[in-house]
């Protein structure tokens, strides 16, 4: 064999080699050691099996049926018991199925996990057996340099601070805004886990009734309608969990810009995690119950779309007139430090440069990528949000 057939095959023989890894029905999630590059691309198949509420279950889960739509699941829309998978540990990561087998490809860096797809106390009996084979892998480094817009005080001084209700009494801050077209911005928020709620009750009662009969949860609730730039919502993004939704979940509501920046679009949002019930001071009626630090839930949005792998750039802006302590429409008191989250999404057309990948730098309020970032602004990045 020649020289140029044994570099092939060893090559080769280094990406396709496979890990093996077995994973009990009692453990928690199981970290492989395993460091996935971004756009690696990884087939893993799981053998064995577990026992759940008394019956035998492959690696792809029992069947669903209607208790699975009043349990949690890290992946709720597959059955009790399935192998499922989770890229990095951080509290925003998505878990994903992977069954008797899936064809996988990273969409960041970071460790991969794996484990079972259960609730609560369950403890099934038994164990699967895992194989990550790695396919094609993705750069050691990235060495695109995005050509991004400035967004500074001066952009996020051209809108208000505070959403409204239908009466105009304000609401919410608006605490973060995503650079991109509204189809990147959609596919950047169905990869970190958000749904679009529906817009009236008439469409979640439809919905619902889907869901009963195809035995899935539902948690996509119609959230009230404010306005902003003189309209309501143009998307109401939310995740819950099946049993604590109605009075438990994280969402935010966004708006397109009226103006560009650096001639690309933008949505500014506002979002607040619901975390109970509350009396309406302006009804007395039944409202939810926010988190009164509100920018823990806008540090969220943010880590979200990170781990959905179409970020470029994290960073804070703070207005020359920041919204620290208000109270909302419905009487609730919330407090922030003022400051926008600028989220920056990958260019449709990045610019590739010759220069090494941006390193990471600390800063006040956290650590952020390099680059140049705009006045009266600090940056962050995976593991400076809470």
């Amino acid at each position: 064999m020649g020289m140029r057939h044994f570099l092939l095959f060893t090559v080769f023989a280094a990406v396709a080699c496979a890990q093996e890894f077995d994973i009990a029905g009692t453990d928690a999630w199981l970290d492989t050691k395993l460091d996935i590059r971004a756009q690696d691309e990884v087939t893993l198949t799981g053998t064995g099996s577990l026992t759940v509420a008394g019956q035998s279950v492959t690696p792809n889960g029992a069947k669903r049926g209607f208790r699975d739509m009043i349990r949690t699941y890290p992946v709720n829309a597959s059955g009790q018991g399935a192998l499922i998978g989770r890229l990095g540990d951080s509290d925003a990561a998505k878990a994903f199925l992977i069954g008797t087998e899936v064809k996988w490809k990273a969409p960041k860096a970071g460790r991969l996990f794996l484990g079972i797809n259960k609730s609560g106390n369950d403890a099934p009996k038994g164990s699967f057996h895992v194989k990550v084979t790695f396919t094609k892998r993705g750069p050691e480094q990235v060495t695109t340099d995005y050509k991004l817009p400035t967004v500074n005080t001066a952009v996020v001084d051209k809108y208000p601070r505070r959403i409204q209700d239908a009466q105009g009494n304000l609401g919410d801050n608006t605490n973060f805004l995503i650079v991109g077209n509204e189809k990147q911005i959609m596919a950047a928020l169905k990869g970190a886990g958000w749904i679009e709620v529906d817009r009236s009750h008439n469409d979640a009662i439809s919905a619902g009734i889907q869901a009963i009969l195809s035995k899935q949860a539902y948690v996509a609730l119609p959230m009230s309608e404010l306005t902003f730039f003189g309209r309501v919502q143009d998307h109401g993004m939310a995740q819950g969990d099946p049993i604590q939704v109605i009075a438990e979940r994280h969402h935010f509501r966004i708006w397109k810009a009226p103006f560009q920046v650096d001639g690309l679009d933008f949505f500014v949002g506002a979002g607040t995690h619901d975390i109970g019930f509350d009396r309406d001071t302006r009804n007395n009626g039944l409202t939810h119950k926010i988190d009164p630090e509100i920018d823990k839930e806008r540090d969220y949005i943010g880590k979200s779309l990170q781990e959905s792998g179409q970020v470029a750039k994290l960073e804070y802006i703070t207005p020359s007139q920041p919204s620290k302590e208000a109270i909302t429409a419905t009487g609730a008191t919330f407090k922030s430090d003022g400051r926008i989250l600028a989220i920056y999404l990958i260019p449709e057309t990045p610019v590739t440069a010759p220069a090494p990948a941006p390193s990471i730098t600390p800063s006040a309020g956290g650590a952020g990528m390099t680059g140049a970032p705009p006045a009266n602004s600090t940056s962050i990045f995976d593991g400076a949000v809470h």
